[in-house]
């Protein structure tokens, strides 16, 4: 869609500060449901009318979701991204409406791409995935604790423990029902869990942080996860390709994948030995190794065919 009018919100906790780029006008409303009322009547006719604001902390995710089901065409930007935009602006003064004009003249000049935002339900499934990575970082900084703890620290760390184990344990069975509830998530983690290597915290990572699986292209795919290679030439000089950006938590959960594909599944363990064979490094071979799988899957979800090693070597 072509659009007309450019829209920039800086999200706090408290307040929306917004300005239009093409019309020169600013307003700051509430971050609450009256609040978010008040804009969309503000705004106007959501036709041609483009909305971008930056991902904070998750104060952006409510009124993204009241735009988006008003009409407007949402984008919720890496904040990186417009952050660079105003130092190529020469923009070094900040203040909450000079950023909401700096989103807006980013959202304009740039004119990002609009996709989907999640749903409830694959906002509680990033939610739920969210807590499971800090449950389990706090029981990886309690057992380091514990090796070096005063004998009178024991118990309670050892108490502490084995309670963060049932909260990890209680919420993997509610990651569990909410999948099986929903037959198209239900249908999406059978294919993924029929690779050899991807366990059940890859398949819920991939549902819940990359919902374009199965929905974009392969090179589409690996650039969403940070996994396509950039080139790094200039000149006469040719520098090693490298990855960088995406999804750090997509990154980390195919990185475990790959550890056990290496030595659970045929193509992958094949990939891996002809690079290693042909001089690349060890975490060139993983990364290039990480790529290869989730182009599998990618396709694995869009032609909605089970693990087949014959089809995965096309892939």
């Amino acid at each position: 869609m072509s659009h007309q009018v450019f829209v920039g919100i800086d999200v706090s906790k408290a307040w929306l500060d917004v300005a239009v780029s093409s019309q020169g006008r600013c307003c700051r409303f509430a971050n609450d449901q009256v609040g978010w009322d008040e804009l969309v009547a503000w705004l106007g006719e959501p036709a041609g009318c483009l909305v971008v604001m930056e991902a904070t902390g998750g104060y952006q995710i409510a009124v993204a979701a009241a735009l988006a089901t008003a009409g407007f065409d949402v984008v919720v930007a890496n904040p990186r991204q417009v952050r660079e935009h105003a130092r190529s602006r020469g923009q070094l003064a900040k203040t909450d409406t000079l950023d909401a004009m700096m989103i807006a003249d980013f959202a304009q000049r740039n004119q990002p791409v609009v996709r989907p935002l999640p749903d409830e339900q694959t906002r509680l499934l990033q939610a739920l995935m969210a807590r499971r990575r800090q449950l389990v970082e706090m029981l990886t900084m309690e057992k380091n604790r514990l090796q070096q703890a005063p004998t009178a620290l024991v118990r309670q760390l050892t108490d502490h423990i084995t309670w963060l184990q049932k909260q990890l344990a209680d919420l993997d069975n509610d990651l569990g029902d909410q999948i099986r509830g929903s037959d198209l998530w239900r249908e999406k983690d059978e294919l993924l869990r029929s690779v050899p290597g991807v366990g059940d915290v890859t398949a819920r990572t991939l549902l819940a942080e990359l919902p374009e699986l199965g929905a974009v292209t392969g090179k589409q795919i690996a650039a969403l996860a940070g996994l396509a290679p950039l080139n790094r030439d200039s000149g006469k000089r040719q520098g090693h390709r490298t990855i960088w950006g995406g999804r750090a938590t997509v990154r980390s959960a195919l990185y475990m994948a790959i550890v056990s594909a290496i030595r659970c599944n045929p193509v992958i363990r094949l990939h891996y030995r002809q690079l290693r064979e042909r001089g690349k490094t060890t975490k060139v071979a993983m990364v290039a190794c990480m790529r290869k799988l989730l182009v599998i899957l990618n396709t694995m979800l869009k032609e909605h065919q089970a693990w087949q090693p014959r089809l995965a070597q096309t892939a």
